[in-house]
């Protein structure tokens, strides 16, 4: 495939990163269709180029085609690398002030996103957080949550998950953990978040 002809649509770089992160599941151009909100046609034509574009790989079972990400060339991974740099800007404007409150994290943390009801419509009740950083880290963790809950300025609760790098392995199949790693908005380290998916997916 010729260099110039490689250009994405925002509709085409939203399945790859929607596939690339549900590394547990495979889907057809009618379920990405209906998930993503968008013509099943076109998803299915999108998928196929996606698929030349050596993004996504295809499969037949039956009479459908099923589609998972690339995961095997590096090229793919950097794309989506680059793509996941991108998802701050993603963030509801709703969440602009709590999202710089967890930038307070970035220096003890080793990954951050942020997941469930907030991220999708503006009348939530608890903004979800998912930490993943090293256990020494604890005390500095403690006290940047305390001065965030402290300064009054995030008007929600905000609800924590901590773990380590070793729980992501360990929790890959857990059906509650797959749904914050594949469903969430990555804040903090997008290339540590690609990594970890590219393990749970092996």
């Amino acid at each position: 495939m010729a260099v110039n002809s490689i250009q994405f649509t925002k509709i085409e770089i939203r399945i790859a990163k929607y596939l690339f992160k549900h590394y547990k599941d495979r889907y057809n151009a009618r379920q990405l269709a209906r998930i993503l909100n968008i013509n099943h046609a076109h998803a299915n034509k999108l998928c196929n180029l996606l698929t030349d574009k050596k993004l996504l790989v295809k499969e037949k079972i039956g009479n459908s085609a099923f589609f998972s990400y690339e995961y095997n060339n590096k090229l793919a991974i950097k794309f989506m690398e680059y793509t996941l740099s991108l998802e701050e800007k993603e963030f509801p404007k709703w969440l602009s002030v709590p999202l710089h409150k967890l930038k307070k994290f970035e220096d003890s943390i080793e990954m951050g996103l942020v997941f469930g009801s907030s991220i999708k419509n503006r009348d939530f009740n608890d903004i979800d957080v998912l930490l993943v950083y090293d256990a020494k880290k604890s005390k500095e963790i403690k006290q940047i949550k305390d001065e965030i809950r402290k300064s009054e300025l995030v008007e929600k609760p905000i609800r924590y998950t901590d773990i380590t790098e070793k729980d992501i392995l360990l929790n890959k199949e857990d059906k509650i953990f797959y749904n914050m790693l594949s469903d969430g908005l990555v804040f903090h380290n997008p290339e540590k978040y690609a990594t970890a998916v590219i393990k749970c997916h092996k």
